[in-house]
């Protein structure tokens, strides 16, 4: 079922790619969850990061199956035919004096006729270097799938960060339309309180001022809206004149609690970025070895077998078996500088490897302390969000009483805007710290599933 979800999915993003004219706007806005678009991304034919990847990965086992080729046996076939003519003066046979009187060597000869067909063969029998190399490269393969998976983790947190960010900008969106609502009731309460002799002039235009600063707010936020979906897009490999329906909203959605030594523990063993850096450590120290091996004593088999004659009418079989040893002695300190550079790249990816360890470490840190102070701030928002409704319900029901004026309306609804900003900002950085914990982790796709 998961399989064909995804490949509904990925086809839906193709249908998006390139619609027909006017198809795109009868089928509507697409109803998009979170776990929806990620899939979507990380389809062969969404993000762009996947598809560079995936080459990588046929790249490497391109170069192992080149590597595999110096182990395998080498087969060849030749057929060559000659029409010749040789001046036996270039051999120096002018001066030879024969004991035959009147005879001597003509300095040209021929035309004479060679034919040659024949089929040769190459075994590499024992070749320590090669086979190194082989492994390095088969170890390579394993390096790219690894990246493969290190990339549909980056691609997965980079659209659930747009994701987020596209649906705190519509959260943005409902929260300033709130805003205009309840400053045009405020405005109407003020005409009908201005009407009935209860109130001034001053609070209708305090009420207008109001009003026009959250339709200022509300297109702000309307142009916010646009900018992330579009760029929610972006990271999906979609078209951007798609239009998006998102279904999830901000929520708060509880975490396991997870230890610092336990985190950083898991994260080492499932970060797919850190078994792949393992692996091309492993790569180059194979690299160097296999350098290291030129140095030693190679022995491989040939042989061919054809028919050599002036023509297929006479010509006769002819074979050649053979092994050969090769020893390397010198070759003016090629050798030696390979074996240096090929030492010093193991050294960087043994560099690399340890730095990666320690930006994990880091990561999972700065993950945990992020994850609990949004966790913090979603409580001190909630509290503040109540309060300030219940301050504005109070304050209304003074101004309505004649106890107060407007002005203590206006300073009540400013605290409840500033409010609701504050609980959609901190429910966004809550969920955002989730997703950073879960990339730190190597568990971005599962968290969103």
């Amino acid at each position: 079922m998961r399989l064909a979800g995804t490949i509904l999915m990925a086809a839906w993003a193709l249908a998006a790619a390139e619609p027909p004219g006017d198809q795109l706007e009868s089928r509507g806005p697409l109803p998009l969850s979170l776990k929806r678009a990620v899939e979507i991304a990380l389809a062969p034919e969404g993000n762009t990061n996947i598809r560079l990847a995936a080459e990588a990965l046929q790249q490497s086992r391109s170069r192992a199956d080149e590597a595999r080729g110096a182990l395998l046996p080498n087969l060849d076939s030749a057929f060559s035919y000659q029409s010749r003519t040789e001046n036996l003066a270039a051999q120096g046979l002018t001066d030879v004096h024969l004991p035959f009187p009147g005879f001597a060597f003509p300095n040209l000869v021929g035309p004479f006729s060679t034919m040659d067909a024949r089929i040769s063969a190459s075994q590499s029998v024992l070749d320590f270097s090669s086979l190194r190399r082989y492994q390095a490269a088969r170890t390579g393969v394993s390096a790219s799938r690894g990246d493969i998976e290190a990339t549909g983790e980056q691609v997965a947190a980079q659209v659930a960060l747009a994701y987020l960010a596209a649906v705190r900008a519509d959260a943005d969106v409902e929260s300033a339309t709130a805003n205009v609502k309840l400053s045009e009731a405020l405005l109407t309460q003020a005409n009908n309180e201005k009407a009935a002799g209860t109130g001034t002039g001053i609070e209708i235009t305090r009420a207008k001022v109001q009003l026009a600063n959250d339709r200022q707010h509300l297109l702000e936020a309307e142009n916010a809206e646009r900018a992330a979906h579009l760029r929610l897009l972006r990271a999906m490999n979609m078209r951007l004149d798609v239009e998006l329906d998102l279904t999830d909203r901000l929520s708060y959605t509880p975490v396991d609690e997870v230890t610092l030594a336990d985190a950083q523990s898991l994260a080492l063993r499932t970060r797919p970025d850190f078994r792949a850096q393992q692996e091309r450590e492993r790569s180059a120290q194979l690299s160097a070895s296999a350098t290291r091996a030129e140095r030693m004593p190679s022995l491989a088999a040939f042989a061919d077998y054809g028919a050599s004659g002036s023509g297929l009418e006479n010509s006769l079989p002819t074979r050649t078996v053979g092994i050969s040893v090769r020893v390397p002695i010198f070759d003016g300190g090629r050798r030696d500088a390979r074996r240096e550079e090929s030492n010093s790249q193991y050294r960087a990816e043994q560099t690399r490897t340890n730095d990666l360890k320690e930006q994990i470490g880091l990561d999972v840190r700065l993950a945990l302390d992020a994850l609990k102070s949004a966790q913090d701030e979603v409580g001190v928002a909630k509290d503040g969000l109540e309060l300030s409704e219940n301050e504005l319900a109070q304050a209304r029901r003074r101004y309505e009483a004649g106890v107060t004026n407007s002005i203590e309306v206006t300073d009540a609804q400013t605290r409840l805007e500033r409010a609701r900003d504050n609980q959609t900002a901190a429910l966004y950085q809550y969920n955002v710290a989730r997703i950073q914990l879960a990339q730190a982790m190597g568990k971005v796709r599962n968290t969103v599933q």
